[in-house]
């Protein structure tokens, strides 16, 4: 049985970088050299890999809409000739990028794993070694056919993750849904919670930098500082209420801001700042002003994914009424509805 092949794309992030005069910083040729050092990373039981490098590589808080459109580009590029795909990315964003690609790899049946580490590759103590190896066995298996983020030890639906600590060796968490696979002496994979194959063909939704917007409501906050950006030109923005959805009640200026915000098309997409936990509008006194001014729930789905959604369904030319619809829908197993 020939071996399975597997594409790497190196986007930047701490898991390739070295030490410089001013700090860590991606060093392409530097992390080529210690790749080649990794013996397991060639032995028998592991895929034929390839190694494709972003330019320029980046730190991923430096990530935008552009470096989606150039990841997805490479995948959509050399769908037809690999097997599955690594993305090594850096924490901070990655996330974000994972979710994006979630919704622009449409009809995807191939294992898109994204993966970084917190410890560089250049230093003796590091976890870009073990991550790196078991997202390449994973993206080489059979039972992955989605965008996932492997991470110590833990492989988790993409659009359904969160940075969660800056510090720790275990960097994300799945709040909403189960983890999809745990890598101990063996890879156990929970096999109910992977998406099904897709029908139909793969294409790639590139992206548009659609004007989106997110807020986070706190005690004190004076809504009125928003007025003068909710014009027409912002298209979708995200608030990260308290709870199950709830905001100040008494709060006399936000119901005519959202009212035209919505008015001039924007899409608001309610979410929660409680990591756990689902948005409810109108369960309580305090979330119904924001039904009433025409928000919309967005249930459990992450921050992150809430704006890859937006940018998603904007770059498909949908009308209004459509994009709210679909927001309210899971499109990539992003969200739980409420039976």
């Amino acid at each position: 049985m020939s071996r399975k092949r597997i594409l790497v794309i190196y986007t930047g992030g701490t898991i390739g970088m070295t030490r410089t005069d001013h700090g860590y910083a991606p060093q392409k040729e530097a992390f080529h050299a210690l790749l080649q050092q990794i013996p397991e990373l060639y032995a028998p039981v592991m895929p034929e890999w390839e190694m494709v490098d972003m330019d320029p590589l980046l730190d991923s808080s430096n990530i935008t809409v552009l470096e989606w459109n150039a990841i997805g580009e490479q995948i959509a590029c050399h769908y037809p000739d690999y097997d599955g795909f690594v993305i090594l990315h850096g924490t901070d964003t990655m996330a974000y990028t994972a979710s994006a690609l979630s919704f622009m790899l449409r009809k995807n049946n191939k294992p898109v794993i994204l993966t970084g580490s917190q410890i560089p590759l250049c230093e003796v103590r590091n976890d870009a070694r073990d991550n790196l190896i078991t997202a390449l066995l994973i993206a080489s298996g059979n039972l992955v056919h989605e965008v996932c983020l492997y991470f110590g030890g833990k492989l988790l639906r993409g659009n359904r993750a969160i940075k969660y600590s800056a510090d720790d060796l275990i960097a994300f968490e799945s709040p909403n849904y189960p983890v999809l696979a745990e890598a101990g002496i063996e890879i156990r994979y929970h096999q109910a919670a992977l998406m099904p194959r897709c029908r139909g063909d793969f294409s790639l939704q590139h992206l548009m930098n659609t004007p989106i917007g997110v807020i986070k409501v706190f005690p004190g906050i004076q809504f009125e500082l928003f007025d003068s950006i909710m014009t027409e030109k912002l298209k979708g923005i995200v608030i990260e209420t308290f709870g199950a959805g709830n905001i100040p009640r008494h709060v006399d200026s936000l119901l005519p801001i959202i009212r035209k915000a919505s008015d001039n098309g924007t899409i608001i997409i309610v979410c929660s700042q409680c990591p756990h936990g689902t948005v409810s509008l109108g369960a309580y006194e305090t979330s119904n002003t924001l039904k009433e001014a025409g928000a919309i729930s967005g249930y459990d789905i992450t921050t992150e994914a809430a704006v890859a959604k937006l940018y998603y369904l904007f770059s498909r030319g949908l009308s209004d009424r459509e994009i709210r619809i679909r927001m309210e829908r899971s499109l990539r197993g992003e969200m739980t509805i409420p039976r």
